[in-house]
């Protein structure tokens, strides 16, 4: 067993001294990683800052000469990255701890990043009760508040280290006693308003020996998802929710960025698309909404949740948009329209029934799918069974087609 603390051993060496004795203490073995770059450690690493810089592209000399902070974390994030990545990969790594202010959360944490999901990794950061996003991003990295600064030992700080060194033996020693079934695994998408489609969808493929992992399309989710796709985790897609691209063309706070559809193409993966939510677009409380949005259609979703409407203009985009990443996908994929309305705010009688802005969105997939893409059209909404049942059945024939073909190879 082997955990891995990454800290600035010019600033912060006392606290991580005391991290790594307690971690020891339990019979862990502990790799530290100096990430200091202005002074020397104030004790021996096992892995040095300079060769943190090296790894990161440069030397530690003239990051100290340089004197830019901000190109120092940059640096020494990469390469703590790097080196993480590598002491993982020879099993040396089993779990990362990091301890400190802002530059150091940052170095850490980008480290922590490059990591698969599943690896233990804990921060323990003065920043942990603001926005956490930038440090956590799509990983499942752990933030613990340190409450005081960490700036040497005392009553408080003894506690919240140890707490948190313990935390990481825990995870690293113990092993959950949890039954694993070997099964292909479906990854799905869902909003709020597209969760009817999604639990009819993700209970048929259950009941057909399939395992599911369903993600939140809040822009952290769809790139969660995307990552674990290029990592090999997920044998098929059943995107039914697209809805992060709305943000990322009007302007909304649920991006999933511009590469949000890319991954499963890409590595030649089972994909089913439909348009989920494409009706709308994700503001916080009502006064954060741009002025330049004033004169446009709203829902209030919740006190922190604004809703905005999709017009006919931005549908169409999204449409050439969608139907544009899917004619790149190199393995088996299809699109379905579900023409009675694409969220449960979409149908008739609900404040985002817009046939208009519906039908420059079906026109726009119909004009720009390439013609040997397949395309089903329903009249159906998006959360009716029969849509959501349509949508499960191929992904199950593409899964069961991808797999007869392996089996067909291998003989």
């Amino acid at each position: 067993m082997s955990v891995v603390i990454v800290g600035t051993l010019d600033t912060k060496g006392e606290e991580i001294a005391f991290a790594r004795d307690v971690i020891e203490a339990q019979g862990v073995n502990v790799h530290v990683v100096d990430v200091g770059v202005m002074d020397d450690p104030e004790f021996t690493p096992d892995t040095d800052a300079e060769t943190v810089a090296e790894a990161g592209g440069t030397s530690l000399q003239s990051l100290r000469e340089g004197g830019d902070r901000g190109e120092a974390m940059d640096v020494m994030g990469r390469g703590a990255a790097a080196i993480a990545e590598r002491l993982h990969d020879e099993g040396t790594l089993e779990g990362i701890l990091g301890l400190g202010g802002s530059g150091n959360t940052s170095v850490a944490t980008t480290a922590m990043r490059a990591l698969p999901v599943g690896v233990p990794k804990l921060m323990v950061s003065t920043m942990a009760s603001g926005d956490v996003e930038p440090y956590v991003g799509f990983k499942d990295i752990a933030m613990t508040y340190s409450v005081a600064d960490i700036e040497g030992l005392n009553q408080l700080s003894r506690r919240i280290i140890a707490n948190a060194a313990l935390a990481m033996v825990g995870m690293v020693a113990r092993e959950a006693d949890v039954e694993v079934e070997e099964k292909p695994t479906v990854a799905l998408t869902m909003f709020g308003v597209t969760t009817p489609c999604v639990q009819t969808a993700r209970e048929y493929l259950e009941e057909r020996g399939y395992e599911t992992i369903v993600f939140h399309a809040t822009g952290s989710g769809g790139r969660a998802m995307e990552s674990l796709v290029r990592e090999g985790v997920v044998d098929g897609v059943l995107d039914v929710t697209t809805t992060e691209w709305a943000d990322e063309l009007v302007g909304g706070v649920l991006s999933a960025g511009p590469d949000r559809l890319d991954a499963p193409g890409e590595m030649g993966i089972p994909h089913v698309v439909s348009v989920g939510a494409l009706d709308m677009v994700n503001f916080g409380p009502p006064d954060s909404v741009p002025e330049r949005f004033e004169d446009r259609t709203f829902y209030r979703h919740n006190p922190q949740v604004t809703l905005m409407r999709t017009t006919p203009d931005e549908t169409a985009e999204l449409g050439e948009i969608l139907a544009g990443k899917v004619n790149h996908a190199s393995g088996a994929v299809a699109v379905y329209l579900p023409l009675d309305g694409v969220s449960m705010l979409d149908v008739e009688g609900e404040p985002f029934f817009d046939p208009e802005a519906d039908e420059a969105l079906f026109d726009a997939v119909r004009e720009h799918l390439d013609p040997g893409v397949e395309l089903v059209e329903m009249d159906a909404a998006v959360n009716d069974d029969e849509f959501a049942l349509a949508l499960a059945r191929k992904m199950d024939e593409f899964l069961s087609d991808a797999s007869a073909d392996a089996t067909s190879d291998s003989g």
